[in-house]
């Protein structure tokens, strides 16, 4: 059959008016975002009289931050290219998503509190995907950024300035955020707050609104277990626990830690090793094995189970620092060494060197070692005829330094341990064993893993925000995408659980805990069709991405309907 260039015109006209998008996974993300009614939560709480709702604006933002992390103040040219009424629900001119329109947005949630919006959506989580809060983490982190952000006494945010760097950027203003999450990873609660925030005082508010904040989520005090680092392990916030379970590691400050970890290698009575695995192993990453050592601590006159873990993992990652105090024992030995006499007149005196500088240094990681030797030496002056010169006895030290085997033996050891504290019962219907505490303890670093989410410098560091309100604000944004990821996954990974089945994600390599961003990979190149309105798939999903949809309760409809929310199925239950 021969095209004529009649018949090309007519099909040029025809697809003149047709749009090919390439969403990837945002039609899946916003579902997500409506069936927590995210952008209704907002208006509601963050009133408003701009043409663009808040809630839009923040929904937007959102899909945003889960599109591939572009700076925030390119949102307008990100949704240029985008189907903005599949995403939203409407069909809006991207121009009304300027810089300024955000930037009131972000003001008017400032405006209406911050932590009311994380809270309110938090709850809707739990409830909606009904998510295990048994077990609640919390942790801050810090946030580096450039620029003066001077700011009134009467202004609301946080003050951006200089404090402890957990980025290793002293140089560098900084604020806080503190993240308060269950179900291994998913925020309920969040803030940004001053840079030079302490840990310790952050822990002491949270233990302060702990209470409250669980209750809105339908749990009393003893129903759940507060999982923080070891900063939350002082007196004062001992005593703000009140009937309320927890677990933290204690710090290397406190005598009882060393004295609970001599004590397990001395009785070396510990469990069966264990594997406990969180996240996939590799062969250059193997799986961690863990044993443990039961023990009490007294704090403050209150009496504590300490159980000391032992960890494969950590034994390695603490093998230099033991090489680097091998190092600086011998240099300072080495020393000591170049100020001790090496020529004696009398064999005591030898013998009392000797022994002094072993006596001195008994107990560290190196000993210093004498070895004497008698030799003759000639006398001073002229000898006599014929005769021999007169000699002399004297005595010379050899210095050495030579291992203590067995304090070094014993450092090694030391080196792979930490301990956990905890007021949880061994026995009971609440009990937990003392791997069921590492186990619980672990599930804080779904909120480390959280942290990396949330500090993407393509994010905070090329956003130009003027008032440390607009930081806080943003705090909100990154929270709620870093929530909806988290639901994401929790889902994928449930339903996987309750059907005994896998996913193909990264390198097709077959898993039961897929990731929001091996999902992300996996179905980029789904292209749909829009012409009027009306939207068709170009090709259906293959069978790899038809697996993550299943997983995520959706199907193909997500890509062609505005208003397709994922099914969602309750959580295994485990007898």
């Amino acid at each position: 059959m021969t095209i004529t260039d009649q018949d090309n015109s007519q099909l040029l006209a025809s697809l003149k008016d047709v749009n090919v998008y390439s969403h990837g996974h945002l039609p899946m993300a916003a579902a997500y975002c409506r069936h927590l009614q995210i952008a209704q939560t907002i208006d509601t709480l963050a009133a408003s009289e701009m043409q663009l709702s808040p809630g839009q604006a923040v929904t937007a933002m959102v899909l945003d931050v889960l599109s591939g992390r572009s700076p925030l103040y390119h949102v307008k040219d990100f949704l240029a290219g985008q189907d903005i009424e599949l995403l939203l629900g409407e069909d809006l001119d991207p121009e009304r998503f300027s810089d300024y329109t955000l930037a009131r947005s972000l003001d008017a949630i400032a405006a209406c509190g911050t932590g009311r919006i994380v809270t309110e959506l938090g709850i809707k989580a739990v409830q909606q995907f009904q998510l295990d809060t048994s077990a609640v983490s919390f942790d801050t982190t810090s946030t580096s950024v450039w620029g003066e952000y001077e700011r009134d006494e009467q202004e609301a945010g946080p003050n951006v300035t200089l404090g402890h760097s957990k980025d290793q950027q002293p140089q560098l203003k900084q604020f806080m955020t503190e993240l308060l999450c269950v179900d291994r990873g998913v925020p309920i609660f969040s803030r940004v707050v001053d840079g030079n925030a302490s840990d310790k005082n952050l822990n002491n508010e949270m233990l302060q609104r702990i209470g409250k904040l669980m209750k809105a989520h339908g749990l009393g005090p003893g129903a759940f277990v507060y999982v923080a680092d070891s900063a939350m392990v002082t007196q004062d916030n001992l005593a703000l626990l009140g009937d309320n379970r927890f677990i933290s590691r204690l710090p290397a400050t406190f005598s009882a830690c060393d004295l609970a970890i001599q004590e397990a290698i001395a009785r070396d009575a510990w469990s069966e090793p264990q594997i406990l695995q969180e996240i996939s192993s590799s062969p250059s990453r193997p799986p961690a094995q863990y044993k443990a050592y039961e023990t009490t601590v007294e704090i403050d006159g209150s009496i504590y189970r300490a159980v000391v873990i032992h960890s494969s993992a950590h034994d390695k990652r603490r093998q230099k620092k033991v090489e680097r105090q091998l190092a600086s024992s011998r240099t300072a030995l080495e020393k000591v060494i170049k100020k001790l006499r090496t020529e004696y007149f009398c064999e005591a005196d030898a013998r009392s060197a000797v022994e002094d500088a072993r006596k001195n240094n008994k107990g560290g990681l190196h000993v210093i070692r004498g070895d004497i030797q008698e030799y003759e030496t000639r006398r001073p002056g002229r000898p006599p005829k014929n005769q021999s010169a007169p000699t002399a006895t004297r005595y010379r030290v050899t210095w050495t330094i030579d291992e203590n085997k067995s304090a070094i033996e014993e450092l090694i050891k030391q080196a792979g341990c930490f301990v956990l504290i905890t007021n949880i019962p061994q026995t009971g219907p609440d009990a937990l064993d003392s791997l069921g505490v590492l186990r619980t303890y672990k599930g804080q670093y779904g909120v480390e893993n959280d942290f990396a989410f949330l500090k993407d410098p393509l994010i905070v560091n090329d956003l130009f925000l003027k008032t440390p309100a607009r930081i806080d604000a943003l705090g909100v944004v990154l929270v709620i995408a870093l929530l909806v990821a988290r639901l994401m996954e929790v889902h994928m990974r449930r339903y996987l659980e309750i059907h005994g089945k896998t996913v193909s994600g990264l390198n097709n390599v077959k898993t039961k805990k897929p990731t929001f961003y091996a999902m992300t990979c996996t179905v980029m190149h789904i292209q749909v069709l829009v012409l009027n309105h009306l939207r068709l798939l170009k090709t259906p999903p293959n069978d790899r991405q038809a697996q993550f949809l299943i997983a995520l309760g959706l199907d193909d409809s997500v890509f062609t309907d505005s208003s397709s929310t994922p099914t969602i199925i309750a959580p295994k239950v485990h007898s």
